[in-house]
């Protein structure tokens, strides 16, 4: 019986040196994996090399099944061989191939594979592996080519040193991936140090950080918060608000006291900023609106200032609703609108200002690289109503998107929190990306919920 095999093979301008390093840094499968895929690394981060095994979980469902991948055949500059040892698939062997082309290179997926089950098992199901393939390498070759995209920007810069509060969640982790496979060295500041890690301690509520560690840094990344998803209870509200100003504050007072402090601080912060506006286009000039968010995003920034008088460029990237299937309000809707349970919110007429996750990192890397950019940060790439979002999410589920959710369900159900996130709408407009000629990837709402759902047109 022929062995299925899969391959696919695209042209980079890169060399097949810089295509091999890349994949070979850290946080290259993080960032390979697509997003709709529960796919993740157990234990450290192990190195390409000849003999190495990685260790993985897959979620199918509600089990989680092992994955044991042996790296061999490793030719540094040219190819590697992952094969799986223990996992879901009878055989499962991936070359990875990297080769001159014209001017560039050209990277090739090769995987042969069988699956369990015997002969019949096979042809029943190969038709939907087959597909299934395609559409992840398909994203995967898309993802490689645009990240490249981004780190040639500042290729002729130094690499950069920069530590990440938050970089275990879901934007941390993705962007300490993204760094690091441009060649920067990524520190985690986290309550859990790993051992023999370049991790940096640190426990907000204790007011406690490994001051030391912090020095020599280029360059801090601040995103760590409370979750502000479930009831906003007065207890739950306290917490969000405590963790943002308390843990920011202790963050920029360490930095400011560092005989070499980083030369820039990027913080998180929300367009919760301005609060409920209708229509209103907001540009970062814009007053501070009101609601509990806008004060959570007030003190917020505030909390920074001891970092800005010490001389460190402070950015602050105001993060509207955030397209990715792996977490956030995006990934809640996406059960009951393929059951086609979806429809617009209330009145449908707010805007909700949105960003693929993809681009939010490539904001992440503009405010760390571009020298004059400063102050508020709209990261936003678009804003529509509420009506036609929903529109478009169904027309790219296949689904319609009809059923009307009431406001005064929302108000019921999810109290504070759905009144300021899902009916109060704001209009955001990211000037300050613009007038430092910040290139977005995805501007089309419905382009960018099929990339980052692996629903591109065939």
């Amino acid at each position: 019986m022929l062995v299925p095999r899969f391959v696919r093979t695209s042209s980079f301008p890169e060399t097949p040196g810089d295509l091999f390093a890349w994949h070979a840094r850290p946080g290259a499968l993080t960032r390979l994996t697509p997003p709709w895929r529960s796919l993740r690394r157990l234990g450290p981060e192990v190195p390409l090399e000849e003999g190495r095994q990685v260790h993985l979980q897959l979620r199918m469902g509600p089990c989680r099944v092992p994955w044991t991948a042996l790296h061999r055949e490793v030719i540094p500059g040219e190819s590697f061989v992952d094969e799986m040892l223990v996992g879901p698939f009878a055989r499962w062997v991936h070359r990875h191939g990297f080769r001159s082309a014209g001017e560039g290179a050209e990277l090739s997926d090769d995987i042969d594979y069988e699956l369990p089950g015997g002969a019949l098992a096979g042809r029943l199901a190969e038709p939907w592996i087959a597909s299934m393939l395609e559409r992840d390498f398909a994203w995967r070759h898309d993802l490689l080519r645009r990240d490249l995209e981004r780190h040639r920007t500042f290729a002729d810069r130094p690499r950069w040193r920069v530590a990440i509060t938050g970089g275990t969640g879901m934007i941390g982790r993705q962007l300490g991936a993204f760094l690091a496979t441009g060649g920067h060295q990524v520190h985690l500041i986290t309550r859990n140090p790993r051992p023999e890690s370049t991790d940096i301690g640190w426990d907000p509520s204790g007011r406690r950080l490994d001051v030391t560690a912090l020095e020599g840094l280029d360059a801090v990344v601040h995103l760590a918060g409370e979750p502000i998803a479930g009831r906003w209870t007065t207890a739950h509200k306290n917490r969000i608000l405590r963790s943002r100003v308390e843990g920011t504050l202790l963050l920029s007072q360490a930095l400011a006291s560092l005989k070499r402090p980083p030369r820039v601080l990027v913080s998180s912060s929300a367009i919760g900023y301005y609060g409920g506006r209708g229509d209103e286009p907001l540009p970062e000039t814009r007053p501070s609106g009101t609601g509990f968010l806008a004060e959570v995003c007030r003190g917020w920034e505030a909390a920074t200032a001891p970092a800005q008088e010490a001389g460190i460029r402070v950015v602050h990237i105001r993060t509207g609703l955030v397209l990715t299937p792996a977490g956030g309000a995006l990934a809640s809707m996406l059960l009951p609108f393929r059951l086609g349970l979806g429809g617009p919110v209330g009145s449908g007429r707010q805007f909700w200002s949105w960003i693929s996750a993809d681009d939010l990192l490539g904001v992440f890397h503009h405010a760390l690289g571009v020298e004059g950019l400063r102050g508020p940060v709209n990261a936003v790439a678009g804003a529509c109503p509420n009506r036609d979002f929903v529109r478009t999410l169904g027309r790219v589920l296949g689904r319609p998107a009809v059923l009307h959710m009431p406001a005064v369900v929302v108000r019921t159900v999810l109290g504070e929190m759905g009144e300021e996130l899902l009916l109060a709408g704001a209009r955001v407009v990211p000037e300050q990306l613009r007038e430092s000629s910040f290139r977005f990837q995805h501007t089309d709402l419905e382009s960018a919920l099929r990339h980052v759902l692996g629903r591109a047109r065939s």
